[in-house]
């Protein structure tokens, strides 16, 4: 991916294999990657599921803590980042076959830490279609650190499909 240049035009939503292989490997789909936001959705298979077939809560944190820390990354200007703190609050359930979004959005961007808030939540029929909260979650990102020349291939992934 050498030469790729930073595009705010882009239409196609970034393959999840070249942004997060955990994410990908459990279906993920990106929707929206920027410094103010970061988001996508998640089918509820039975990958997700924990043994009554509902959202296993582990997944509701790597969603959160994947996309607050995709978020730091290129709020940081593309520092390497590493959570310090995650807390998941769990409302609903997401049952299996069921979709969620999950976006992700700073409430607080330093230099040394950020603060995102992440919410995973459903569609709802019987609510007229407005999206019912499943989590709340708030991450706590470690964003000092120079990022290595090796990673210099996925800044440009990145670049290529984030809106700057």
């Amino acid at each position: 991916m050498a030469g790729a240049t930073p595009s705010s035009s882009s239409c196609l939503p970034p393959p999840a294999a070249l942004v997060d292989r955990t994410l990908h490997a459990l279906g993920f789909r990106f929707t929206h990657i920027s410094p103010g936001k970061v988001a996508g959705r998640l089918k509820v298979t039975e990958t997700c599921c924990q043994p009554f077939n509902l959202l296993n809560g582990g997944v509701s944190a790597l969603v959160a803590e994947s996309l607050a820390s995709l978020g730091a990354y290129v709020a940081s200007d593309f520092r390497q980042v590493a959570g310090v703190q995650l807390s998941t609050n769990h409302v609903k359930a997401a049952l299996l076959g069921e979709e969620v979004e999950a976006e992700a959005c700073p409430i607080h961007v330093g230099r040394t830490i950020q603060v995102w808030e992440v919410q995973i939540r459903k569609m709802d029929s019987s609510t007229s279609g407005r999206n019912v909260l499943v989590s709340s979650s708030k991450v706590t990102i470690l964003c000092n650190r120079q990022t290595s020349q090796a990673h210099k291939d996925y800044e440009d992934t990145i670049k290529k499909y984030a809106k700057l």
